[in-house]
């Protein structure tokens, strides 16, 4: 059992740690990241899971991005459980939750890069991003979308893109 809570200024050192961890260093070359970088997460969307004890456990954060002509949307990442935490449901805990937000929030759609084989049964499918394109090179079957609004991705080609608040305030750099 795990609580899950607003991320906190508190959390950062400790997520990027275990970011670090569960998906390595390379994580911050990967095509998503050029989507979060300088840009906050999307307002009430950054998750902390915390075990029992207040460890931080888990991480998952969504971010604002326009999803070519079907317009505002949500990018999910990046997700991770600490590895000795892992197989116990945090993930599916924090996924669970951060949709849920985002509904409740209003947001129609969310776009991710994963395992479809883990992120389908949240919803998640290729079909949804068929003829949407991210800014650099991913695999394919592993972009992903689902519709929080029912037909929020209808149609939907073109470039997926940054957008949502900057991450400097008056030349100071906050902690994304």
């Amino acid at each position: 059992m795990v609580t899950i809570r607003a991320e906190i200024l508190a959390d950062v050192t400790i997520r990027e740690a275990l970011l670090d961890r569960a998906i390595g260093r390379g994580r911050n070359r990967k095509t998503s990241q050029r989507l979060r970088d300088g840009r906050l997460p999307a307002e009430g969307l950054a998750f902390t899971a915390l075990s029992k004890s207040g460890r931080v456990v888990g991480t998952l954060r969504m971010w604002n991005v326009i999803a070519g002509s079907a317009g505002p949307s949500l990018l999910l990442g990046p997700l991770a459980v600490d590895g000795r935490y892992q197989g116990r449901g945090i993930g599916k805990e924090l996924m669970t939750h951060a949709l849920n937000m985002a509904k409740v929030l209003g947001h129609a759609s969310v776009l991710l890069v994963g395992d479809e084989p883990y992120y389908s049964r949240f919803g998640f499918s290729r079909g949804f991003v068929s003829d949407l394109h991210l800014p650099g090179p991913v695999e394919r079957d592993r972009f992903l979308g689902l519709e929080l609004k029912p037909g929020a991705l209808d149609g939907a080609e073109g470039l997926v893109m940054a957008n949502g608040a900057l991450a400097s305030v008056a030349g100071k750099i906050l902690a994304a």
